[in-house]
């Protein structure tokens, strides 16, 4: 009897294995091996290395290269998840008012996600080709006299930083309305008539109702945002000559990371510091946002 429930209690570890095993080989191990590697000055060239302490991090921090990336990384962030999170706000609270009763609000969710479906280098070839000097922008603005002659706009820091800032916004917009939606929907009605039948407004129902039940999701959006912006990459990277052009007002952090990698001689361990160090500063803010939007008791 005790045998069979024995057996039959290894049967979960059996069905788990594969995940703990799969984590084990391709999420654990690559952290560690990255950090590992950024304390030496490996390169692809060479078979062997040498233990070289903090000297990859005391180089990253005087390179005006790696500071720059770090404040583009943020800034382009900070100016795409703001007006996403805010008309991501607004747009919930339009489709799933009882008030306005929108039709079509499937119809709705599927038009703002599609863009999420898009493979990151289909778009930041699209964008490349209307905003190139002879692309249909430049087209449009000349004949309606806007323009007097065409512009480099790939070549104008504004516009360049603009266009990765609306890439991003336009590309992740969909997801985040889908989720805060998900998440108004489940909270219950009878607390909105409670409040309506005490005579509160709608905005002190969104400030005392909305918002407090709305914390675990928007941990989850800041936290699964942030990490996507400090993992920025393909949109930047495509959409110039690859370097964060012009004058490296768009080169984030990753890819400084790849410049590294991909130099004559292949830093990895350079390339593995700057990885360290955004793991770092990203688990640093995860954190702050954890303890920020905590319950309190």
């Amino acid at each position: 009897m005790n045998f069979s429930i024995n057996r039959r209690n290894y049967y979960g570890y059996l069905f788990i294995a594969p995940f703990i095993i799969g984590f084990l080989i391709f999420g654990l191990y690559p952290v560690y091996n990255t950090i590992y590697l950024s304390f030496t000055d490996t390169t692809l060239m060479t078979r062997e290395a040498d233990f070289i302490g903090l000297r990859n991090f005391q180089r990253l921090f005087a390179d005006d290269f790696f500071m720059k990336g770090v404040r583009n990384t943020w800034l382009i962030w900070i100016l795409n998840f703001i007006p996403q999170i805010g008309i991501a706000m607004v747009v919930s609270v339009w489709l799933t008012s009882t008030r306005l009763k929108i039709k079509s609000v499937g119809v709705w969710r599927a038009l703002f996600y599609l863009p999420n479906l898009l493979m990151p280098a289909a778009v930041a070839a699209l964008f490349f080709a209307l905003f190139s000097y002879y692309g249909p922008v430049n087209q449009l603005m000349v004949r309606i006299g806007v323009l007097e002659e065409a512009m480099h706009y790939l070549q104008e820091v504004t516009t360049t930083r603009g266009l990765v800032v609306f890439i991003q916004w336009w590309m992740w917009f969909g997801q985040t309305v889908i989720i805060v939606m998900a998440g108004m929907t489940s909270i219950p009605l009878t607390l909105y008539e409670a409040a309506m039948v005490d005579g509160a407004s709608g905005a002190q129902m969104f400030r005392r109702i909305t918002l407090p039940l709305l914390k675990p999701i928007m941990i989850f959006i800041f936290v699964t945002s942030l990490v996507g912006g400090m993992q920025m990459f393909d949109i930047p990277y495509l959409l110039t000559d690859g370097r964060g052009s012009p004058s490296n007002s768009i080169m984030t952090n990753n890819i400084l990371m790849y410049m590294k990698f991909s130099s004559s001689k292949g830093h990895i361990g350079a390339a593995s510091s700057v990885g360290v160090l955004v793991f770092i500063m990203t688990s640093i803010c995860a954190l702050g946002i954890f303890y920020l939007l905590r319950e309190k008791d």
